[in-house]
């Protein structure tokens, strides 16, 4: 998935240019930090307590040994300021077109509000899906999260669905 990707490659942001890449494991650390800076992610437990650093690792390792999976940072000045993780979904629906699911798009707080977040996401619409041959790119997030939701919608995704989730 990655080769089709042309990874790194440099967007622009209020904050200044910044590279985007794929997640290496020495990125880890920063990884945890942006999940568990997360008020909706920190409720659910991603607190980044050092217990669970060898869940993340396996997690990351398992999203870098899948072919339809990618877990990309954006990088300002040498530090990690942001990630999203895309996955290629096969479907039969829509006439057999895959989709793109864009999970766990975070960006460092002190930088949200740059642009980095849209720039994330312009390039997942208009590169990554034409390369990977997704025809749809769909995404959920946490009704809680009003402000994310006005982000989406900004960028001209539609609230078309109702999601549901099962712990188990």
């Amino acid at each position: 998935m990655l080769a089709e990707l042309a990874l790194p490659t440099e967007l622009a942001s209020r904050a200044g240019a910044f590279t985007l890449r794929a997640a290496r494991d020495g990125d880890l650390d920063a990884l945890i930090a942006l999940i568990a800076n997360d008020p909706v992610s920190a409720a659910r437990g991603d607190v980044g307590s050092s217990e669970d650093r060898d869940d993340y690792a396996r997690a990351l390792g398992e999203i870098g040994a899948d072919p339809r999976n990618t877990q990309l940072v954006a990088e300002l000045g040498g530090e990690v300021i942001a990630t999203m993780q895309l996955t290629v979904l096969p479907g039969l629906a829509r006439q057999g077109a895959s989709r793109l699911q864009v999970e766990t798009v975070r960006v460092r707080d002190d930088l949200r509000s740059e642009g980095i977040g849209a720039a994330l996401m312009r390039w997942a619409s208009d590169v990554a899906a034409p390369a990977l041959g997704a025809r749809l790119i769909q995404l959920t997030s946490d009704a809680a999260r009003t402000d994310a939701h006005r982000f989406y919608e900004r960028l001209g995704y539609a609230p078309s669905h109702i999601g549901f989730k099962l712990s188990v």
